[in-house]
C-alpha cells in the first residue's frame, strides 16, 4: 500500500524539498499536499513547481483558538487523502487534539541530536556548551516538545571557529539525507532508528 505524505512548512520548504524529491520510483510513499501557515512562505511556490498541491491556513485569523486552526489543518489534510504527515519547519506548537489525531503517522526534524536542545537556537547553544559533535534528528511527534521516540540521528563534528550560522549551514545537507531516509523506512511500517555521519561535513 502506498502511503500518502503531507507536508507542513512555515518558510522555505527545503527540507520539504528533499522529502518530495525522494518521493519516486519504488518509495513506499507519495507527496499529495505541501500546507503552509504563512501565505508567504517560499516553499509553497517550491512544491507548486514540482506538481505538489498545495494550502494555505493563516493562523492569524485564529488569534488564541490554536484548536480552531488545527481542525482547519487536519481538514486540508484529510482531504487530500493524506495519511502521514511530515513537519518540516512548521513553526507551530501542536495541541494534544492535533497531536492526538495524527498519533502514530507524524513525523518532525530537529536541529540537534535530541534529547540536547529541544526547542529554538539549536546550534548556538550546542557551542555554548562546548560539545564537540552536533547535528538534527528526526522523530514521531508526541504530546512533549521534541519529545517523541527518535527514528533517526545525523551528526558531525563542532569544528573550531564555528558559528551558529557555520554550524546551521552544515547541518542542513546533513537534514536532507535524514529524513528522506527515515520517512522511506516509516513508511513501510519500521521504526528501526538509523543513524548517518558526516566525519568532515
Amino acid at each position: 500500500m502506498t502511503r500518502k505524505v503531507a507536508i507542513l512548512i512555515s518558510g522555505g520548504g527545503s527540507n520539504m524539498v528533499s522529502l518530495v524529491r525522494s518521493m519516486t520510483g519504488d518509495h513506499p510513499a507519495r507527496p499529495v499536499l505541501v500546507l503552509s501557515n504563512r501565505p508567504d512562505a517560499g516553499g509553497l511556490q517550491k512544491a507548486a513547481d514540482l506538481g505538489i498541491t498545495t494550502a494555505v491556513v493563516d493562523h492569524k485569523p485564529y488569534g488564541t483558538d490554536r484548536e480552531g486552526f488545527e481542525a482547519e489543518v487536519t481538514a486540508a489534510i484529510e482531504a487530500a487523502g493524506a495519511d502521514l504527515v511530515c513537519l518540516a519547519g512548521f513553526m507551530r506548537v501542536l495541541t494534544p487534539y492535533f497531536v492526538g489525531h495524527w498519533s502514530g503517522r507524524m513525523l518532525n526534524i530537529h536541529p540537534s541530536l535530541l534529547p540536547k536542545y529541544k526547542g529554538l537556537h539549536t546550534h548556538a547553544r550546542a557551542l555554548d556548551a562546548g560539545d564537540a559533535e552536533h547535528g538534527c534528528s528526526v522523530h514521531e511527534v508526541t504530546a512533549e516538545l521534541d519529545g517523541g521516540p527518535i527514528l533517526g540521528q545525523a551528526r558531525l563534528p563542532v569544528l573550531p571557529g564555528d558559528t551558529p550560522d557555520t554550524l546551521a549551514a552544515r547541518v542542513l545537507p546533513l537534514e536532507h539525507q535524514l529524513y528522506p531516509a527515515v520517512l522511506r523506512r516509516y513508511a513501510t511500517g519500521d521504526r528501526t532508528p538509523i543513524l548517518l555521519s558526516a566525519a568532515n561535513a
